[in-house]
């Protein structure tokens, strides 16, 4: 009976060591998490800003043909190019 008592108490390291590591583990998962939301947010506003870049020049595109009558406008295939 003795025996399983000395078995189940814990040293005073595990009182200093397992919180440090907790708190470890939480912060450097923070700024891992903190970097990768940097990154992600980066590359969604990257691809906005192409998304409107394209819309501009497309409306741009559109709106010099339609300035242009009968100069490459948009037929029946609504592609709005050239047929070949």
């Amino acid at each position: 009976m003795i025996a399983a008592l000395a078995l189940g108490v814990p040293s005073s390291a595990h009182f200093i060591f397992i919180p440090v590591v907790l708190i470890l583990g939480v912060v450097v998962g923070f700024i891992m998490g903190s970097k990768a939301t940097r990154d992600a947010y980066a590359l969604e506003e990257k691809k906005a800003a192409e998304r409107l870049e394209r819309a501009a020049k497309r409306a741009a595109r559109h709106a010099a043909e339609g300035s242009q009558p009968g100069v490459g406008g948009s037929g029946a295939g609504g592609s709005g190019g050239a047929a070949t």
